[in-house]
């Protein structure tokens, strides 16, 4: 009797399924779940398949960078232009404008507590709100963000 395990189940074409669904934000559960093994069986490919580790780290790190990009565009607040084509008098015209999104509260304030926690943590939000001097630069600060684009 051998002493051998289980053979893997594990294929060369996981590396690019895993690092596309960790591009959505899969996690080792659901991979586990996408590939139909157990989620240990998920950590021993990480352990001892160095280009299925790289794949699922390069996937998540992406997924992450867009999400970051996209967090500190809604907190600083962004321009986006918008062109159509419209018929005016028998004829096609493009019509283009710019709408103006601003500052993003929330946004703003999940990135500075990530961001500079000991500053912008839940309990300097609520000392700030208990000290009116703290409380009026805050306040300054925020109108300061929402007109910088200006």
């Amino acid at each position: 009797m051998s002493n051998m395990g289980r053979p893997t189940a594990y294929k060369p074409e996981y590396c690019e399924l895993a690092h596309n669904y960790c591009l959505l934000g899969a996690t080792a559960e659901e991979l586990a779940g996408f590939f139909d093994v157990t989620r240990g069986t998920i950590n021993n490919w990480i352990a001892t398949i160095p280009e299925f580790a790289t794949a699922l780290h390069e996937g998540r790190d992406l997924a992450d960078a867009r999400i970051a990009r996209k967090l500190f565009t809604r907190a600083m607040g962004y321009d986006h232009k918008v062109e159509r084509t419209v018929w005016h008098r028998g004829e096609e015209r493009k019509i283009s404008n710019t709408l103006h999104y601003p500052p993003d509260t929330h946004a703003c304030i999940f990135w500075l507590r990530n961001r500079r926690r000991r500053t912008w943590r839940e309990s300097a939000a609520s000392e700030a709100a208990a000290s009116p001097d703290i409380a009026a630069a805050l306040t300054a600060a925020g109108e300061g963000l929402r007109h910088a684009g200006d």
